[in-house]
């Protein structure tokens, strides 16, 4: 039988079972090394009060948030694109 990716779709290797998580969009268990991972900085300032504060030497603090998306969410949302048939199998 043919292989679609040479990854089989995962990270994983040859570890066994990895545990899972859920996606961040729509609450389906997923895999998590077969779960794209998108990690975004937040802050809870305003943009442009932001701008302000910092012209004035005030330090603007901002957390970093870990995202997990399923596929079906990660190709919707553009966090992976659709690739060739041809392209699948290598990155």
């Amino acid at each position: 039988m043919s292989k679609k990716r040479k990854s089989r779709g995962r990270s994983k290797g040859g570890k066994g079972s990895s545990g899972f998580v859920q996606c961040s969009q729509c609450g389906r268990p997923v895999p998590r090394d077969k779960a794209k991972k998108v990690t975004q900085r937040v802050t809870l300032v305003e943009p442009t009060l932001a701008r302000e504060l910092r012209g004035t030497g005030a330090y603007v603090p901002s957390s970093t948030v870990q995202k997990y998306y399923c596929i079906s969410c990660a190709v919707h949302f553009g966090v992976v694109k659709v690739r060739a048939r041809a392209e699948r199998r290598f990155r």
